[in-house]
């Protein structure tokens, strides 16, 4: 990241970083109700702390990186960032109390808006996290997805969100449907918090296009026609709705259309599979899982778990988990819409799931990331999910740079 590096090299000061990014909260979260609560005091001695570090000789890779971690909880995972030089500056919203639905945030100035349209709802849970990334007020937040709690702000609010492999990173969640995830607004900040939190090597200074994480891309510049065809560029099959799910003309327009630039920049090769994809509606085998009687359970990528008191949970997965394995034998990657529909007003989502799409890979495991594809009728930003075999996230991170560089640059809000 540029801040990390300029911090290192004492071209800038964390201290300073952090100001400003105070500064920046204080001016536009009265709008926008990203965070519940903001650090000030604590954020500026941490910032602190972060330059004696970098006097002392510490290589810190996300050295004064102003991060906003999702809810008041969310410093409790937040121990590998903050070692590697991150500075929380604050809390970000998060659903409050009152009702069944979890797509929006409450901070402290009220309901949490999108910032694309102040009458429309960021997505939740992470809804803070994904509103106060795609308003530049922090490079970096914490989430948590469950059902797509990530992935649906990301989508939401123009803005890559990076679920990991379910049981890859520690979670307190008894169920195993909920993973650790991160909103960015570029797919090297997203790389570089995963370098930090799973200890896979990808250098937060290199940029896209330059090895590591994003070897496959080849040099930067435009992607040569016939890329697409190499040996070393991984397969994608795409899916509008899963075999299940009914969702918004617009939005399948958009993400397909997102796909369809992603191979001709040569970063996959569409095809299609020997047998369509088709799932079972997750909704039922979900629900019964987060009921408040319902048994825990490990995460998905462990060993395997005795079969639930209730059949239906058991079918549904096991068939799911069969099917997604015997697609993956065929292909590296799956692409579908994030979310089935744009984001709804605040007074909720009606009978629609925003989950529909995303919530099978918390009940299979498997990670996924969602990076902006375009913008619906209403000028709200659409999200294109990328899903990966177990364990697979830098593929996902390598594919998504190369989108950002080829079919980018990804749009701002402005106004802010």
């Amino acid at each position: 990241m540029e801040i990390a590096s300029a911090v290192r090299s004492r071209t800038l000061h964390a201290v300073d970083v952090v100001a400003e990014t105070l500064e920046r909260i204080e001016r536009a979260d009265p709008a926008l109700s990203a965070f519940i609560e903001v650090w000030g005091e604590d954020a500026l001695r941490r910032a602190g702390e972060v330059d004696a570090r970098v006097v002392a000789g510490e290589r810190l890779p996300l050295a004064g990186v102003p991060i906003g971690v999702k809810g008041r909880r969310g410093m409790r995972t937040a121990g590998p960032l903050l070692a590697a030089g991150c500075v929380p500056v604050g809390a970000t919203s998060v659903p409050g109390p009152g009702t069944p639905w979890q797509t929006w945030g409450l901070g402290r100035y009220g309901r949490t808006v999108n910032p694309w349209r102040h009458d429309r709802t960021p997505g939740g849970s992470s809804a803070g996290s994904a509103a106060a990334v795609a308003a530049g007020l922090v490079p970096l937040a914490t989430g948590s997805d469950g059902a797509g709690s990530v992935r649906i702000p990301a989508a939401w609010c123009g803005v890559v969100g990076l679920k990991a492999d379910n049981g890859r990173l520690p979670s307190t969640d008894r169920t195993g449907l909920m993973a650790p995830g991160v909103l960015a607004r570029c797919v090297a900040d997203a790389a570089a918090y995963w370098s930090v939190v799973s200890g896979e090597e990808a250098d937060a200074d290199r940029p896209p296009g330059s090895g590591g994480y994003d070897s496959l891309a080849g040099p930067a510049g435009p992607a040569p026609h016939n890329r697409a065809h190499q040996p070393d560029v991984p397969t994608a099959v795409w899916s509008p709705d899963l075999g299940f799910d009914a969702p918004d003309p617009d939005v399948v327009a958009v993400a397909h259309a997102a796909a369809v630039r992603l191979a001709e920049a040569g970063a996959v090769r569409l095809i299609h599979p020997r047998t369509p994809l088709r799932l079972d509606d997750p909704a039922p085998a979900w629900l019964a899982l987060r009921s408040p009687d319902a048994a825990p359970a490990p995460a998905p990528a462990s060993a395997p778990a005795p079969a639930p008191a209730d059949p239906d949970i058991h079918r549904i997965r096991a068939a799911n988990d069969n099917r997604l394995a015997d697609l993956f034998t065929e292909t590296r990657l799956l692409l579908t819409p994030t979310a089935p529909t744009p984001p709804h007003g605040h007074a909720g989502p009606g009978d629609r799931y925003s989950t529909a799409l995303t919530w099978a890979f918390n009940l299979s495991g498997h990670p996924a990331i969602s990076i902006p594809a375009g913008f619906g009728p209403d000028g709200c930003p659409f999200g294109l999910q990328l899903v990966a075999a177990h364990g697979a996230e830098s593929l996902l991170l390598a594919v998504a740079g190369v989108a950002e560089r080829h079919i980018g640059p990804w749009p701002t809000v402005s106004g802010i």
